[in-house]
């Protein structure tokens, strides 16, 4: 089922082009643009969040159904964008946090960093649902369900 992997994917880039739009806004000076714009990047990472947790657990993990001499590729590259992304989600609750509570000082110290990370984490997801479902075709899925239990 491809429909739920590209409404997720399309989430995650729609954020990370949001994140780098906040960006430029805030250099620019629009400190309330940006702030929307950021807060809209967040709410557009939530959803890609929920729906690719509801996908994994209900439907499936795709696998990968390329060459097999490029699935060790895959799976480095699977590990470096699992690391980006977990550390730019840990970096994003935090910064937002942070600028919620009004301690911009902190804020304005982490944000870029923030930015940069969620921005990649964002390009690389995009990469892994072309490597997925474009350019290959795609591997076994199996449910959470199915992988332990066995149904």
């Amino acid at each position: 089922m491809l429909l739920l992997p590209t409404i997720s994917t399309f989430f995650i880039a729609l954020s990370g082009t949001l994140v780098a739009i906040g960006w430029v806004l805030i250099v620019k000076g629009h400190r309330r643009r940006h702030r929307q714009v950021m807060l809209t990047a967040a709410i557009s990472a939530l959803l890609f969040f929920i729906i690719y947790l509801t996908r994994t657990i209900l439907v499936g993990n795709t696998s990968f159904g390329g060459p097999e001499d490029v699935e060790i590729y895959y799976t480095i590259y699977m590990i470096f964008h699992i690391i980006l992304a977990t550390t730019g989600a840990i970096f994003g609750i935090v910064t937002l946090r942070l600028a919620l509570k009004r301690k911009i000082t902190k804020h304005r110290k982490i944000g870029p960093v923030t930015s940069v990370i969620w921005f990649f984490s964002a390009v690389t997801g995009v990469i892994v649902y072309f490597l997925l479902y474009i350019i290959y075709e795609p591997g076994e899925t199996t449910n959470v369900f199915r992988a332990i239990f066995g149904f």
